[in-house]
């Protein structure tokens, strides 16, 4: 006679949930996380009275004086358009100078006005938002499995691989 023990309650929380189990405390995850860059932005916005995306444009122009609008898209990983559209709000704002020096007068220099300086010293950080901070914090292989998980699920989405140059602050 074979008598069986039954599993303590430690074993059972180790057991692999059902799938649909595993994809609400996964949703449930993508939730945490959505909002707290969704709330970081509000605060950001608050507190400084411009976007993310645009925080973060001003943020680079200051770190990087004379920088153009191609080496801002290529900086923040978006769409020439796309910063050049930041770059004209930051402009009208009167936070961002842009001139045109050099040998090549087509090219504009963007400078941080002393208004977009003191703007940058009352926003609350990080300039480039909480995800990206959060993400280069993790370790080489922990990216390298969510590169890939999310390669897998954006396949099943069947999404526009467009949407990978938008800054989560114009979302």
């Amino acid at each position: 006679m074979v008598i069986l023990s039954q599993p303590d309650t430690a074993e059972l929380s180790r057991a692999p949930a059902p799938p649909a189990e595993a994809a609400t405390r996964v949703l449930r995850r993508f939730r945490v996380v959505f909002n707290a860059v969704k709330t970081h932005f509000q605060q950001v916005e608050k507190a400084a009275g411009i976007g993310g995306a645009q925080l973060w444009a001003l943020s680079l122009i200051r770190d990087h004086g004379g920088i153009g609008v191609g080496e801002l898209a290529k900086a923040m990983d978006v769409h020439q358009s796309t910063a050049s559209n930041l770059v004209k709000v930051l402009i009208d704002r009167e936070l961002v100078a842009a001139t045109k020096d050099g040998v090549d007068k087509r090219k504009v220099q963007l400078q941080l006005r002393p208004s977009g300086l003191r703007l940058l010293d009352r926003a609350p950080g990080p300039f480039a938002g909480l995800l990206p901070q959060a993400l280069e914090a993790l370790d080489a292989e922990t990216l390298r499995r969510l590169d890939q998980d999310l390669a897998r699920l954006i396949a099943l989405l069947d999404a526009d691989p467009e949407a990978a140059r938008i800054p989560l602050g114009q979302l």
